[in-house]
């Protein structure tokens, strides 16, 4: 079936001839089938494809999904069968599916991902600031290493990098790059955007070394607890806003690259640093041991469910 171009949203639809439904209002109320996965209305995503309009009032839906298999199917149906079956003159509701081609899945996962940028929250790293996660399925495959390493390569060649702990149970960045000072705070002139005169707001500064014609700026747990010995027994709501405080409070300014030493796994930090910085990439860290490589697909595939860009 050829593809239809739905019409421009409208207030005012034209009325159908003869009490029949029109086209356009059966995509009006297709505006509002919401994808659950991608946060998208399915016209939006493009993944509603035609409508077509028996004289008996039956209406044929053709939805593309992202996937053959897509568990969210039955969700969708149900929506679609409900807000088309609403319309008056509609006598039935059948839907015939298919699945979007490369560019079109493409397409829907950019559209998804320009959605949760524009409903995340605000943090301290400038927009201009590069963002590379580095993630694991399990621990001691060289993550922390490779972050280290490519931050200094990067800082070498002249850049400002910053480097960002979040392996709060586990940090080790901070032997790493030879650093072991406390972190201190500073406060500095409040934004302009509504301030009252005299505010000032405080600034964590994060650690900072020169390497090459660059420097690196390092946050971690590790500058914060009074020894490296120090256990850290904390549910999830605490460790997420310790990686908030790093986001919010931390003066990020100035950092061409933002890299960040992900926990290992798929658990509730690396859910929320994907609601943070949803414009962030991913690159995974295995080695050639067939359990650790399924444990790095698994945390790959959280990524991309997350609709961040898996780079390698």
């Amino acid at each position: 079936m050829t593809d239809q171009t739905p019409p421009a949203s409208t207030d005012v639809l034209s009325a159908p001839t003869a009490g029949r439904v029109s086209e356009e209002a059966v995509w009006e109320v297709l505006r509002g089938v919401i994808d659950p996965e991608l946060g998208s209305d399915i016209v939006e995503l493009g993944m509603a494809k035609g409508v077509r309009i028996e004289p008996d009032g039956t209406v044929h839906v053709t939805i593309a999904l992202t996937t053959s298999g897509c568990p969210l199917r039955a969700e969708i149906q149900r929506n679609v069968r409900t807000r088309v079956g609403a319309l008056a003159g509609v006598t039935h509701v059948k839907l015939d599916w298919t699945e979007l081609d490369q560019a079109g899945k493409a397409a829907a996962m950019e559209r998804a991902r320009r959605n949760i940028a524009e409903r995340a929250e605000q943090t301290a790293v400038p927009s201009s600031t590069k963002v590379v996660m580095v993630a694991s399925g399990k621990g001691g495959v060289g993550k922390s290493s490779v972050t280290v390493n490519l931050g200094a390569a990067l800082a070498a060649m002249g850049f400002t990098v910053g480097i960002m702990d979040a392996d709060i149970w586990g940090y080790s960045v901070p032997r790493m790059v030879g650093l072991d000072g406390r972190m201190h705070a500073e406060e500095q002139p409040p934004e302009p955007d509504g301030a009252a005169a005299g505010d000032k707001r405080a600034r964590i500064i994060p650690n900072e070394i020169p390497v090459g014609d660059g420097r690196l700026k390092v946050v971690s747990m590790g500058f914060l607890v009074e020894d490296e010995g120090s256990a850290l027994m904390w549910r999830g709501l605490v460790l997420n806003r310790a990686v908030q405080h790093f986001l919010e409070d931390v003066d990020w300014e100035g950092v061409d690259y933002l890299l960040i030493d992900m926990p290992p796994g798929t658990g509730d930090i690396a859910l929320s640093l994907s609601q943070y910085l949803p414009r962030g990439e991913v690159y995974v860290v295995t080695t050639p041991q067939p359990a650790a490589q399924k444990v790095a697909a698994l945390s790959a595939a959280m990524a991309e469910k997350v609709h961040l860009p898996v780079k390698g």
